[in-house]
């Protein structure tokens, strides 16, 4: 039995986590933690958790937790993992893994070196329909890939209050703005379905927002087999767009990072039989393109699933696909395109807003 730990029993605890971790074989959720003593208790009594605490340090040293789930803002996941590292046990860390790759570097060190495992909450690589997205590239159904686009637009500037602003909207606790929290899913998952991403380029602006931090970012890249891609994210757009597109020789595959609607297939007609249409034939002779969607429905738990592969890993049964490495590459491509705005982001850059280059120029 793996006996968890966890620190930061908020909201993303009650559903999305924190339940898996009872529901799955071999695990159960022994200890949690709050700042607020009373929100802990609280939680250990509605979740049936026997200890709850209101300082990460008693979580951590336990006698009776075997492994850490540190589901607290990223600003404190360097010091907490590390924390868990120096006490022997092994680690599951919520995206983004840190608020830079050098932090991320920093705990995938720590964990290599006293041969610990570490793992990153990019839940959506044990999802169903990522899976079958992973599985159509890698089965050639859609040929050889050729091209890979991602679009995410939202009105989050209409819901953001300048005077009390979120700490996802807070360098100092997120690394960035909600390109961290939200634009590192679909990288992370582009680089589960495609391998890690390439020769990437890309820039950052602060358009609208009622904030120091990014809120539109635009990349460029390399992906499998030397594909061109393109991702764009616009916190501060009068519309909601959210559409990774892998684009092959043979069809294509439509879905979003964050809904739950089908996988949508769509294949040359002539894929199948070698046939395709000659170059002189009208558009409304051609054979229509043949549409195959699969619906693959989220858990209730959705993160119950990675859950699952992490305990197996533990158990020595199995492996989980998303580790401190897998998530640091995430953190790169981040870092990547934010440089320009923070003026570099190997240092404490959130100390020092007024140098960052993007937010002057507004």
């Amino acid at each position: 039995m793996i006996r968890w730990g966890i620190i930061g029993c908020g909201d993303v605890t009650e559903v999305k986590s924190g339940p898996g971790f009872q529901l799955v074989e071999g695990s159960s959720l022994t200890a949690v933690m709050r700042r607020d003593g009373a929100k802990a208790e609280d939680y250990a009594r509605r979740h049936r958790v026997p200890y709850c605490f209101d300082r990460a340090e008693s979580v951590i040293a336990h006698p009776e937790v075997d492994a850490v789930y540190i589901a607290t803002p990223p600003g404190s996941h360097l010091d907490y993992a590390l924390a868990v590292c120096a006490a022997g046990k092994p680690c599951y860390v919520e995206k983004p893994m840190a608020r830079s790759n050098t932090e991320c570097l920093q705990m995938v060190d720590a964990f290599e070196r006293a041969k610990l495992p570490l793992f990153v909450a990019f839940y959506r690589r044990a999802l169903p329909r990522f899976l079958k997205a992973k599985e159509m590239v890698e089965g050639g159904q859609l040929g050889r890939i050729t091209g890979v686009s991602y679009r995410f637009a939202s009105d989050s500037h209409r819901r953001t209050d300048a005077n009390n602003l979120p700490w996802r909207l807070q360098a100092k606790e997120a690394g960035g703005g909600l390109f961290l929290d939200l634009g590192c899913h679909t990288l992370d998952i582009l680089d589960f379905i495609l391998g890690p991403l390439e020769n990437v380029r890309g820039s950052a602006a602060n358009l609208a927002g009622p904030y120091d931090v990014e809120d539109s970012i635009s990349l460029q890249f390399t992906a499998r087999a030397g594909a061109l891609g393109s991702a764009v994210w616009n916190f501060v757009a009068g519309v909601y767009e959210d559409i990774i597109e892998i684009t092959g020789t043979d069809g294509r595959i439509s879905l979003s990072t964050f809904g739950n609607e089908p996988v949508l297939f769509r294949a040359h007609p002539g894929a199948a039989n070698a046939h395709y249409p000659g170059q002189g034939q009208s558009a409304s002779a051609r054979p229509q393109a043949l549409d195959e969607s699969f619906d693959l429905p989220n858990p209730t738990h959705i993160q119950q699933p990675m859950i699952k592969s992490i305990v197996d890993q533990l158990h020595g049964k199995g492996r989980c696909a998303s580790t401190g490495v897998t998530a640091s590459r995430t953190a790169l491509v981040m870092d990547t395109a934010l440089s320009g705005y923070y003026g570099g982001r190997k240092d404490a850059f959130w100390l020092r807003p007024d140098t960052w280059p993007g937010w002057r120029r507004r």
